[in-house]
């Protein structure tokens, strides 16, 4: 884990304070965010942010596993997962 962290409240009150908005404000356009980018990659949709970010659903076919514990082979269903790429700028903010 990362020795520097920052929580959402820690968030949301360095983005008022470098937008000049109210903490609320941004409380409310971050709920909406997170609202609209889980209804969008649930749906299919990818969303990028060029030079940021980009989130999009990935499909897992079904496979054979194991269980660790009794070594039994086990089918684990198809399903979804979310991949997250960082953009060029993000990565350089990171270097």
């Amino acid at each position: 884990m990362a020795e520097n962290s920052l929580n959402r409240t820690e968030l949301v009150a360095a983005i008022a304070a470098e937008s000049g908005q109210s903490q609320s404000t941004v409380n409310g356009v971050i709920d909406g965010l997170f609202s609209v980018l889980s209804k969008s990659v649930g749906e299919g949709t990818k969303v990028s942010i060029p030079g940021w970010l980009a989130v999009e659903r990935t499909h897992r076919a079904a496979r054979t596993g194991r269980n660790p514990q009794t070594g039994e082979s086990i089918e684990i269903a198809e399903g979804y997962g979310v991949k997250i790429s960082a953009g060029s700028k993000l990565k350089a903010a990171a270097k």
